[in-house]
């Protein structure tokens, strides 16, 4: 695994990484500060998964992170505070968009592998996956309330999974939920003891689904996320919203005391 601080092999802008072997697609990503994303790297990972979903060897996607800290810490706070107008704001957080279309509308289903904490966006990517295996130290929560904003971009995924009554105790309480609680409400389809169970149980199911009929898998997967057909317009409706509050003098203040933190 890679350490949770930059190296001469990761460098300081973090990676996307890919390897397709016996019919499995991994594709990992990595950012030295816990995960977080910012714009390049959501571009790269949205790039990513289509390419690799493209790629008839592959019949299923396993999506993780690298480190040992956080699975994801959502989006980048250092490029939030970086943006000057709201086609910049639109921009970066149709970034999350792009990944969670991408997941989607891959034919393979997606399994993604949660070894850490998920906050903020990275609850919308686990939620876009068509399975979630995680460690019970995997908490999460959605932080966007609690930064001035809100998960506009993310809502509509996370709500289709754990429905709109969880959806909205985890978007108006922006504290963490434990992994159980994750795993009642659908978030997460398992919950392992330790890293090295949860390693087995994504091979094990990766290589499983890498077997199984990839015409079924595919048309499951359509039957999974029927009705999302119009999901590009609204989740760029939603990228403005956010895209607007983020210049607001409120949410500069809360994320800069949420960086002093």
């Amino acid at each position: 695994m890679t350490p949770d601080h930059p190296t001469p092999e990761t460098g300081p802008n973090g990676y996307v990484r890919t390897h397709v072997a016996a019919g499995i697609g991994r594709i990992e990503f990595y950012h030295p500060k816990s995960n977080s994303l910012p714009g390049t790297l959501l571009r790269e990972l949205a790039s990513t998964i289509t390419n690799v979903s493209r790629q008839p060897e592959v019949r299923v996607i396993v999506l993780q992170s690298g480190g040992t800290g956080p699975f994801c810490a959502g989006a980048s706070f250092d490029e939030l505070t970086s943006i000057t107008d709201i086609a910049q704001g639109q921009q970066f957080f149709s970034g999350f968009a792009g990944v969670i279309l991408a997941m989607m509308r891959a034919p393979q289903f997606v399994v993604t592998r949660v070894h850490g904490k998920a906050a903020g966006g990275a609850v919308g990517l686990i939620a876009a996956s068509d399975y979630a295996i995680a460690v019970d130290k995997a908490s999460a929560k959605l932080s966007e309330l609690a930064v001035g904003i809100g998960p506009f971009v993310v809502g509509p995924v996370i709500e289709r999974k754990i429905g709109l009554a969880s959806f909205s105790q985890m978007a108006v309480d922006a504290d963490w939920r434990d992994a159980a609680w994750c795993e009642r409400r659908g978030l997460y389809a398992k919950v392992v003891h330790e890293e090295l169970a949860l390693d087995g149980a994504v091979d094990q199911l990766a290589s499983t689904l890498a077997a199984s009929n990839p015409e079924a898998m595919a048309q499951m997967k359509q039957v999974f996320w029927a009705g999302t057909e119009h999901w590009d317009a609204m989740l760029a409706e939603r990228a403005t919203m956010s895209g607007t509050l983020v210049l607001s003098d409120f949410t500069r203040q809360a994320i800069s005391a949420f960086k002093a933190k």
